[in-house]
């Protein structure tokens, strides 16, 4: 999946973007290092930079027309999600989501 990168706060200017002068201790990776099951399609995340999330899936699974999405409105399948990696997913990536969009809490 694809991962997350932030940036020190006063390190975001496009310049230095451009100039590609941002080091590692500037740029860090944000994983998914946690997942709590709270109610029905809600799932509370937290991330390696220690912030976390509550992310309703339910909008989402409701408003998709592919049963093979539609299958996760059976409560007892979505909750045999995993973690991974730093990647939340539900059956061998059958589901998954851009760590970005949970880290803004929008999918």
């Amino acid at each position: 999946m694809d991962r997350l990168l932030r940036v020190t706060p006063g390190d975001t200017a496009p310049e230095n973007y451009a100039q590609n002068t941002l080091t590692s201790e500037q740029v860090w990776i944000v994983d998914i290092e946690a997942v709590e099951y709270i109610e029905g399609y809600k799932l509370r995340l937290l991330f390696s930079d220690k912030s976390e999330n509550v992310v309703d899936f339910e909008p989402f699974l409701s408003n998709s027309l592919n049963p093979m999405i539609r299958k996760y409105l059976d409560i007892e399948i979505f909750k045999q999600f995993t973690v991974e990696h730093g990647d939340l997913f539900w059956n061998d990536y059958d589901l998954c989501f851009p760590i970005a969009d949970l880290y803004r809490g929008k999918i």
